[in-house]
C-alpha cells in the first residue's frame, strides 16, 4: 500500500511564509490546522517550513511530502463530530542538526512573515552558554536569535522584512519572555546595536494562549485511514473538536492572520492573562497532576484517569477546592469551564496517553501546580493537601517509573542524585528535591510543612501504593492538613 504524498494527493505550492518551530503532535493538530482553514477559506495562502526544537527527525515528514491525516473526533453542539482531513500546510522539513545553513537560508526568504512555535514548557529557556557560531544552538532562543540576525542581515535591516512571532509554549508571557531572551541573547554574542533595535521595531512579539486535546497519533484511526482511503500514513494525528487560540497583539495582526473569517475560535485581545490563567491550572494543571498518580495507579489514559474510582474524584476535588480558589474569574464562569473541561477529559473519541502528556513533567508542574498551591497557602494560610500530593506522586513517578520519565537531562540527573544518597531518608530526599531552585525556580522548603508533608506522603506511597493513597486523600482527614504555612 502506497504511502500518503503528492503522488496520490496532490496538494497547493503555496509559497513558505511561516517558520515554524516545533513538529509534534500539538502543532499538527492545532497550528498546521489553523493555517489550513485559512488556506482554505480566505486568501492568506502560505505554508510552513517545520524545525524541530531538538534533535527530532524530519524523515518522515518530507517522505510524506508535508502531508498528513488530521482526525477530529468529539462533540459540538450535543452533536457527535468524526471529521478527516489531509492537512497540506506544511511545506517541508528541516533539521538543525543535520542541515543547519537550509534553517538559515530559510530567514533569506522575503515571502517570510511569520514564525510560531511550541518546544514545551522547557524550551524557551535562555541559555547563555549558546553561541552564534553554534551549528545548531541548543536552545529555541538561540536559534530564533541567529535565525533573526541572518534575516536582518540579509535584508540590510530593512523594517519591512520583520516578522511576526506567535510561541505557543503555554508559558506566562510567552511572547514578552521570548522577545526579552533573544535580545538578552543578541547582548550576550556581542551584535550590532542596529540588530537589536531591529529585533524590538519591526518584529511583533505576541502573548498567546492555546486551548485543545491533541493526543496524537491513533492506531485504530490509521487502519480505518487505510482500508477507506488506500493509503498509509504513520504521521496521522487525532485532535477534540473544542480549540481556542487566544492572541495579545496590536490590531494589524489580525487583519494579517484572519482566523475568525475561517470561522475558528480565535479571540485578539488587549489583555490575555485571565484566559492564560484559568486554563492553564485548570486544563493543563489537571492534566499534570493526574500523570503520575493515574499511571502508578496502572491506568494508561486521561479518560480512564477521569473514570477511575479513586483519580478521577480526588482529580476533580483538588480542583474545586484547591485551584479554583485562587482564580480571578467569577466563581459561575469557572465551574462551568472546570465542567466543560471535565466533559472534554471524557471524550470517548479521545485515546490521551497519560505518558504523552508526562514529558518534561517537573517544569509543567513549575507553571501549572505551583502557583495554585502558592496562592492557597497565601490565601488560607494552610498547605492545599491535594495539590501537595500531586508533587509527591510527581516525585515518586520520577524514582519508580524513571525508564518511562523523559525530561530535561540536568532534571533526570537532579532526581536520580536526590533518590540515591547514602542514608538518605523521605525527609532527606523531600529536602533535597524541594530546595533545588534549578527545579522550581525558588526554593519550596521556606514554604512551612511542605517538605515534611511531601516525605510523610512518599512514605505512605512506597509502603501502601499509590492507590491506597490517593483513597486515603479522599476519605480520610489528613494528619498535616491543619498545618499553618
Amino acid at each position: 500500500m502506497k504511502r500518503l504524498s503528492k503522488a496520490i494527493y496532490p496538494a497547493a505550492e503555496y509559497p513558505e511564509t511561516i517558520l515554524q518551530i516545533g513538529e509534534g503532535n500539538f502543532m499538527r493538530g492545532f497550528i498546521n490546522w489553523h493555517i489550513q482553514k485559512l488556506n482554505d477559506c480566505t486568501d492568506f495562502k502560505g505554508r510552513a517550513v517545520v524545525v524541530p526544537p531538538r534533535k527530532g527527525s524530519v524523515t518522515a515528514l518530507n517522505e510524506q511530502d508535508g502531508l498528513y491525516t488530521l482526525c477530529i473526533q468529539g462533540y459540538h453542539d450535543q452533536k457527535e463530530m468524526n471529521e478527516r482531513m489531509v492537512i497540506q500546510s506544511i511545506s517541508r522539513g528541516i533539521s538543525t542538526y543535520t542541515d543547519y545553513e537550509g534553517f538559515l537560508h530559510v530567514a533569506e526568504n522575503p515571502d517570510l512573515r511569520f514564525v510560531f512555535s511550541n518546544t514545551t514548557e522547557a524550551g524557551l529557556v535562555l541559555r547563555k552558554e549558546d553561541r552564534l557560531e553554534d551549528r545548531p544552538q541548543a536552545s529555541f532562543p538561540g536559534k530564533l536569535t541567529a535565525f533573526l540576525y541572518q534575516r536582518f542581515k540579509a535584508f540590510s535591516g530593512d523594517e519591512q522584512k520583520g516578522l511576526i512571532i506567535l510561541p505557543c509554549e503555554l508559558v506566562e508571557h510567552n511572547g514578552d519572555r521570548l522577545e526579552e531572551y533573544v535580545i538578552g541573547m543578541a547582548d550576550e554574542w556581542d551584535l550590532p546595536p542596529a540588530f537589536i533595535t531591529w529585533i524590538k521595531e519591526a518584529n511583533t512579539f505576541c502573548n498567546t494562549l492555546v486551548d485543545r486535546i491533541v493526543p496524537g497519533f491513533s492506531q485504530e484511526a490509521a487502519e480505518a485511514v487505510q482500508k477507506e482511503e488506500g493509503y498509509m500514513d504513520e504521521l496521522l494525528v487525532t485532535a477534540e473538536y473544542y480549540h481556542l487560540f487566544v492572541i495579545e497583539a496590536p490590531a494589524f495582526v489580525e487583519k494579517e492572520l484572519p482566523f475568525q473569517e475561517a470561522g475558528l475560535n480565535v479571540l485578539f485581545v488587549e489583555d490575555i492573562a485571565p484566559y492564560r490563567m484559568s486554563k492553564v491550572r485548570i486544563l493543563n494543571g489537571a492534566h499534570t497532576a493526574m500523570v503520575p498518580i493515574a499511571y502508578s495507579c496502572g491506568l494508561e489514559t486521561v479518560k480512564e484517569a477521569v473514570e477511575d474510582e479513586h483519580v478521577g474524584p480526588f482529580i476533580r476535588h483538588m480542583l474545586e477546592e484547591e485551584v479554583l480558589p485562587g482564580l480571578k474569574l467569577p466563581e459561575d464562569e469557572l465551574v462551568l469551564y472546570t465542567q466543560s473541561v471535565w466533559d472534554r477529559f471524557c471524550n470517548p473519541f479521545v485515546k490521551h496517553q497519560l505518558l504523552d502528556i508526562a514529558l518534561n513533567g517537573v517544569s509543567k508542574f513549575q507553571t501549572r501546580i505551583l502557583p495554585s498551591l502558592l496562592d492557597y497557602v497565601v490565601l488560607k494560610k494552610q498547605l492545599p493537601m491535594k495539590l501537595v500530593f500531586s508533587l509527591s506522586s510527581l516525585i515518586y513517578f520520577y524514582r519508580a517509573s524513571a525508564d518511562k520519565v523523559k525530561d530535561d537531562e540536568t532534571v533526570m540527573t537532579l532526581m536520580k542524585e536526590a533518590w540515591e544518597e547514602e542514608n538518605h531518608s523521605n525527609d532527606t530526599i523531600a529536602v533535597h528535591i524541594l530546595s533545588n531552585e534549578q527545579l522550581w525556580g525558588r526554593d519550596l522548603t521556606d514554604i512551612e510543612g511542605l517538605s515534611h508533608a511531601v516525605a510523610d506522603q512518599l512514605t505512605f506511597i512506597q509502603e501502601h501504593g499509590m492507590r491506597a493513597a490517593v483513597h486515603r486523600m479522599l476519605h480520610h482527614q489528613y494528619e498535616s492538613q491543619g498545618e499553618k504555612a
